[in-house]
C-alpha cells in the first residue's frame, strides 16, 4: 500500500487550484497567494477529508471569492482599461476540455467575468469551466443546490449576452498573428490594413501610469498608430517576441536588456484581428520577469524616432 502524503496530494492538485484562482482573479499574484493560503489550511487541519480535491478546491474558491469582493473597490477606482494579468501558461491540463480551457482564460472572458458578482463568477466559473457537480459547487459557496442553479442562469445569461468568439482553427490563427508581427516590425501600414477587421479597437491597459488610456478605433486609425509606434522600438534595441498569452496569440515587448516592457494579446475571428490589447501596468508584468523602466524606454524611443526623422 503507497502512503501518500498530504504535501504530495496538494502538488498534484496544485495546477487545478491555480487554475481555479486565476479564472476567479484575474491576477497571477493572487492567485498564487490563494493557492498558498489553501495550502496553509489543509496542511493545518486536524482531520483528512475525504476528498482532498473537493476540500482543497473549496477551500481556494472561498478563499478567492473574499479577495474579488475586496478587489472590486479598487478596481472600480482603477484608471483606464482593466486588464487580467497576463497568463503564458496555464498549468492546468486537460485534453478533453483544452478548448474550453482556453477560451475562458482569454483576456476577453476574464474581462466578460468581471460583470458578475462573485457568488454568479465562482459558479460559472466551476461549473461551466470545471464541470463540478452542482452539489459540489453548493457545498463550495454554502448555498443550495437550487440557489447555484439560479446563479448558474443568471451568470450564462449575462456572459452569452457577450459571450467572445474566436477563430476555430488554431493554425491559420496562429499564421495571421504571425503575418501580423511581421508588418508590425516593419512597420508596413497597407500590410497591417490587410490583416484588421474593420471595427478593429486597440486599448492599453497602463494605469493611468503609462501610455494612452483611451482605446484607438477603426482599420485605419489603428494601422497607423502602431506602425508609427513599434517600429522606433527596434532602433534601441528592444524586441518583439511572438507568445501565446491566455490561450490567445500574443507578445511580450522586451527592452535590450531582455526585461518586460509589455504583453500583447490579439483577439481573432472570421480571418482578420478584432481586438489588440497591450498590457503596460508594471504591477501586472512582475511575474514574468524583470520590468523594464517603462518611462526611460519611451523616452529613448521617442530620442531615436526624432533623430531618425532630423534631415
Amino acid at each position: 500500500m503507497v502512503v501518500v502524503t498530504r504535501a504530495e496530494e496538494f502538488q498534484e492538485l496544485r495546477p487545478l487550484l491555480f487554475a481555479i484562482a486565476y479564472r476567479l482573479l484575474g491576477s497571477v499574484s493572487e492567485a498564487e497567494d490563494a493557492v498558498q493560503e489553501a495550502w496553509l489550511r489543509y496542511d493545518g487541519s486536524a482531520t483528512q477529508p475525504e476528498s482532498p480535491k473537493a476540500f482543497l478546491s473549496a477551500t481556494v474558491t472561498r478563499i478567492s471569492i473574499d479577495v474579488l469582493r475586496s478587489a472590486r473597490v479598487r478596481r472600480e477606482a482603477y484608471v483606464g482599461p482593466w486588464f487580467p494579468e497576463p497568463l503564458l501558461t496555464d498549468p492546468y491540463q486537460d485534453p478533453e476540455r483544452s478548448a474550453e480551457l482556453a477560451d475562458s482564460v482569454s483576456m476577453a472572458a476574464l474581462i466578460l467575468l468581471e460583470r458578475l458578482s462573485p457568488l454568479e463568477r465562482a459558479v460559472f466559473v466551476l461549473r461551466e469551466v470545471f464541470a463540478f457537480s452542482y452539489r459540489e459547487i453548493a457545498s463550495t459557496v454554502e448555498r443550495s443546490e437550487a440557489a447555484c442553479r439560479q446563479l448558474a442562469v443568471q451568470a450564462r445569461r449575462h456572459v452569452d449576452a457577450s459571450r467572445p468568439r474566436f477563430e476555430a482553427d488554431r493554425r491559420s490563427r496562429d499564421q495571421l498573428a504571425g503575418r501580423f508581427f511581421d508588418a508590425l516590425r516593419e512597420g508596413d501600414v497597407e500590410g497591417l490594413q490587410k490583416l484588421l477587421a474593420a471595427d478593429v479597437q486597440l486599448v492599453n491597459d497602463g494605469a493611468g501610469k503609462i501610455g494612452s488610456t483611451l482605446p484607438v478605433f477603426g482599420v485605419a486609425k489603428v494601422a497607423r498608430v502602431l506602425s508609427i509606434t513599434i517600429p522606433p522600438f527596434a532602433q534601441i534595441g528592444a524586441v518583439l517576441e511572438a507568445h501565446e498569452v491566455n490561450g490567445q496569440p500574443g507578445a511580450i515587448i522586451r527592452d535590450r536588456d531582455g526585461r518586460i516592457f509589455s504583453a500583447w494579446t490579439l483577439d481573432i475571428l472570421d480571418g482578420r484581428i478584432q481586438t489588440i490589447r497591450s498590457i503596460v501596468n508594471p504591477d501586472k508584468l512582475g511575474h514574468l520577469g524583470p520590468v523594464a523602466d517603462a518611462h526611460a524606454v519611451i523616452r529613448e524611443k521617442k530620442q531615436a524616432r526624432r533623430g531618425k526623422q532630423t534631415p
